[in-house]
């Protein structure tokens, strides 16, 4: 259907508003290219354009392109044109064609001869392609025998080959080159934390919560933070949460290669808070065991395998930050290794029991320990926390916590 439209009585930018307001549902196009040029020169004249304020070239720019239907940025490049010559001039764009040496029924044989050969390397299939021709005689490969290893490569990726072959290749690693590989080594310092998540188990198709666990390597002092996702709208609210738990500066963030830590948003906020990163090796399963290690001696150990909805994460959150955190380093005593290395260079790890105390206490028999902790932070402060309750106190306090915890999950589970 051809409708023809009376555009003397559009005036002002008002009248513009209107008639982009009243149709918002129909669509315009003008017939020919030299008639719509025209057309967008006589209106930029007519609405003196150049000399229109930024909000009043917009309104135009809206008219030109509801009516022309061509987009922004070929709009843009029309009324630079008339900005800078008064005219808007069609410029007719020749190129000089190639003739084609290798034409579509050569790149059909070439997928045909890769299939036989389940595609071989190029130099092997140019040999192929010459053998084809001058020893078998099979004229259909006159051109293909003189073609170039490099070509061949580049009619592979034709689509012309793609629609006659189709070759499906197995999922190949990228290369991440955020953190650096390698085993931390805090040399008596602590501050290099050792990072790995632990899944609270599926149910019905549907995930459960999500526990950070980052561990200090010198001292096990540990801290567990919980959240329903590992997203990143989760994720980094609970890292900065997580850091801050720690009383001592930390210079060492390590994690195995999962995603949930090493991506761009984890390695910016470590970065701000001058914090190195650093990801386990291949081949090294060892560079992130004491992470692991606690994984099940006390995240496991004490909230267990059972499926926790996402929907609790604030509740285990809470009894993270009350109660967990608190025994486990300041109640629970760890064994601490004392390493000796043999004449061929051999390390044996022993742990004396005498050498076994709680991650406050080792961080306290550091040398210089003070020099460690944070601004604001102090051992006088640490030691009233340590010093609330008894060992067996605080273990009874988790115990009633965690029953309260998983009675609240159950109860709300068996009402839903």
């Amino acid at each position: 259907m051809l409708i023809h439209m009376d555009e003397a009585k559009i005036e002002t930018m008002a009248d513009i508003r209107d008639f982009l307001s009243g149709t918002s549902g129909v669509g315009f196009r003008l017939e020919g290219k030299d008639t719509c040029y025209g057309w967008i020169r006589r209106t930029l004249v007519r609405f003196w354009y150049l000399n229109l304020g930024k909000k009043d070239k917009g309104l135009v720019r809206r008219y030109l392109e509801k009516v022309t239907g061509y987009s922004r940025p070929q709009l843009n490049r029309l009324i630079a044109q008339y900005r800078d010559t008064g005219e808007i001039r069609r410029s007719q764009r020749t190129t000089n064609g190639f003739p084609r040496r290798y034409d579509s029924r050569d790149i059909t044989l070439l997928a045909e001869l890769d299939d036989l050969h389940d595609g071989l390397s190029g130099t092997t299939t140019k040999k192929l392609c010459e053998r084809a021709y001058t020893i078998h005689e099979d004229h259909r490969f006159e051109h293909l025998s003189e073609i170039s290893v490099s070509h061949i490569y580049n009619l592979r990726g034709s689509r012309e080959y793609r629609n006659a072959r189709k070759v499906f290749h197995k999922t190949r690693p990228t290369k991440i080159t955020i953190g650096q590989r390698g085993k931390p080594h805090p040399q008596g310092s602590p501050g290099y934390l050792r990072v790995d998540t632990v899944h609270q188990g599926d149910k019905d198709g549907k995930k459960g919560v999500y526990h950070i666990n980052a561990t200090d390597e010198v001292t096990q002092f540990e801290i567990v933070v919980t959240v329903e996702k590992i997203s990143e709208h989760y994720l980094l609210p609970a890292l900065r949460a997580l850091l801050e738990q720690f009383p001592f500066k930390i210079i060492n963030f390590h994690a195995d290669n999962g995603s949930e830590f090493i991506n761009h948003k984890v390695a910016t906020l470590l970065n701000t808070l001058l914090i190195s990163l650093t990801k386990s090796r291949p081949r090294h399963c060892n560079d992130n065991a004491l992470a692991e290690s606690k994984n099940g001696a006390v995240v496991r150990k004490i909230l267990g395998y059972s499926h926790i909805p996402q929907r609790y994460a604030a509740h285990v959150e809470t009894f993270n930050r009350q109660f967990l955190n608190p025994y486990i380093n300041f109640h629970r005593p760890c064994h601490f290794p004392e390493i000796t290395t043999n004449a061929k260079g051999k390390e044996k790890r022993t742990y004396p029991y005498q050498n076994m105390m709680t991650p406050y206490e080792k961080l306290k028999s550091l040398p210089e320990a003070e020099r460690y902790l944070k601004k604001n932070i102090t051992f006088e402060r640490l030691d009233r926390i340590a010093q609330q309750m008894s060992d067996n106190d605080a273990a009874l306090a988790l115990q009633k916590a965690r029953e309260k915890l998983f009675d609240l999950i159950a109860t709300r589970q068996a009402t839903a």
